[in-house]
């Protein structure tokens, strides 16, 4: 049996296309849960970082504030955001395939794979896989806060990934002050009023206010009160 981890890896052998899909799910959800068990496991072990602690320091302070992300790993959540829109899902979340129901699940490493719900009807992840659409009540909540904001401040994403790469687009056409933390140019680099590149936890923390880099050590006052952030991410 091939290791997880390694050159060698299992998960070497397969694509995420190839297992983040229905199909996948219906032809073998015991290996696509297993793939997914294991990226539980190994996000687990992970810690929230300053560009998250930053985030969910900015919502604190701004009382219109809304996080709009594709991240599923849930780190936002761990650094205390609340108000957000997970475009993509989240993957401590699990979906009866039966009657749609959700509810959080965080065994490490789950207890059943694959796991079922109390009705008997097997639990996928509740992410969107490659080929769904996107949930439509979390669409309109982003794309309402791009229309109405004032400033839009999108964080790590290549901006070629759609629908959340027309949302800055969305939001500068509607008067907003669009900003972006990004490791490289991207294609909203020549839109954006203002672009900083290098690594997201070392950058943000002071963008927003932190003179020491880390949130909480500081006196914090964001004066926008109209405020939408994009961290996508396309993985699934």
């Amino acid at each position: 049996m091939p290791t997880f981890r390694g050159t060698e890896g299992l998960w070497r052998q397969h694509r995420a296309e190839d297992l983040a899909t229905p199909e996948a799910f219906r032809r073998d959800p015991k290996l696509v849960w297993e793939w997914y068990d294991w990226r539980r496991q190994l996000i687990a072990k992970c810690l929230p970082n300053p560009a998250h602690q930053a985030i969910a320091a900015l919502e604190r302070d701004a009382p219109e504030f809304l996080l709009i992300t594709q991240n599923v790993d849930g780190l936002h959540r761990k650094a205390g955001s609340v108000r957000l829109v997970e475009l993509h899902g989240n993957l401590w979340r699990v979906r009866c395939v039966r009657d749609e129901r959700t509810m959080e699940n965080f065994d490490v490493p789950l207890r059943q794979i694959p796991p079922r719900c109390e009705c008997g009807a097997p639990l996928r992840p509740d992410v969107v896989w490659f080929g769904e659409a996107l949930p439509a009540e979390a669409l309109r909540r982003a794309f309402d806060a791009a229309e109405s904001c004032e400033v839009f401040l999108v964080v790590g994403t290549s901006a070629v990934v759609q629908p959340a790469a027309s949302l800055p687009m969305i939001a500068r056409e509607h008067g907003a002050y669009v900003a972006e933390v990004n490791l490289e140019p991207t294609p909203l680099t020549s839109i954006a009023h203002e672009s900083h590149h290098g690594k997201a936890g070392e950058i943000l923390p002071r963008l927003l206010g932190f003179p020491s880099g880390r949130p909480g050590s500081d006196n914090f006052e964001f004066r926008n009160s109209n405020f939408a952030i994009s961290p996508p991410d396309p993985h699934r």
